[in-house]
């Protein structure tokens, strides 16, 4: 079913879904028609129907959240249901060394996607989330997918420009080059201070039956010296993951 303008319902529902975001989880229905640009009257009606079907779901005070229907959905069909559920005995064995920040993250288009994450209380800051996005040439576990990647996603990231979170990030196309070169020869990303002066990352990858890179495993600590210490611990806990999906070749072989 398609409106006058030739949209079709859905695409406007998916416009409402896209709304939301880690920092705006709730909205009242002025700020989901501010947003998608529709007319308040078009995205209440939408809005009614998602909730009646548990897509969406209306707080006490009437604002708007995605609800447990869409998140049950998606997880039950989830890509990386599997994947995720190979990790985490790994990275609940990591997170209990590094008592900061342990997460996975996928490749999908241009960003990595953080699909688990294990945090502590009073962990280091860290601006990754669950379903939250990353630029791949800033994070630890963007230098591992880019470094294995596509190349014609390497050329089109290393066209563009790139943002610089601090004067430690990889911002110019020589130096990302420079880096991705570094974490192929030596089989993990080490990143003090790309997104946070205070912050330390550590990634390394987790590759499937095929010995493919599908996704890549990373620590965020201080950025203390004495963390270069956990490069080991955490290609470890890939290696045992990259097992776990079936990836039983040698690491001399595939690293």
């Amino acid at each position: 079913m398609r409106t006058q303008n030739g949209e079709s319902v859905l695409a406007r529902a998916v416009r409402i879904f896209e709304a939301f975001t880690p920092e705006e989880s709730a909205l009242t229905v002025s700020d989901i028609a501010r947003c998608t640009g529709l007319h308040v009257a078009t995205a209440s009606r939408l809005v009614a129907e998602l909730v009646t079907y548990g897509f969406l779901a209306r707080d006490a005070d009437r604002r708007v959240r995605i609800g447990v229907r869409l998140w049950e959905l998606a997880t039950r069909a989830s890509p990386t249901l599997s994947l995720r559920n190979a990790a985490m005995p790994f990275m609940e064995g990591l997170h209990d060394i590094v008592g900061h920040h342990v997460q996975l993250g996928v490749l999908d288009g241009d960003d990595v996607l953080t699909v688990e994450r294990l945090t502590a209380p009073g962990a280091v800051v860290n601006y990754a989330r669950i379903a939250g996005r990353i630029q791949v040439h800033a994070s630890s576990s963007g230098l591992v997918l880019l470094a294995h990647g596509p190349a014609d996603l390497r050329e089109r990231v290393l066209d563009t420009s790139l943002h610089r979170y601090t004067p430690n990030t990889p911002a110019t196309a020589a130096r990302l080059r420079a880096e991705l070169a570094e974490v192929r020869r030596q089989g993990y990303a080490y990143c003090p201070g790309y997104i946070h002066l205070d912050a330390l990352a550590v990634a390394a990858p987790v590759r499937d039956a095929r010995g493919e890179v599908v996704a890549a495993l990373a620590v965020i600590v201080p950025n203390e010296a004495g963390a270069i210490s956990l490069v080991p611990v955490v290609r470890t806990a890939a290696r045992g993951i990259s097992r776990a999906l079936g990836n039983d070749r040698s690491p001399s072989l595939i690293e």
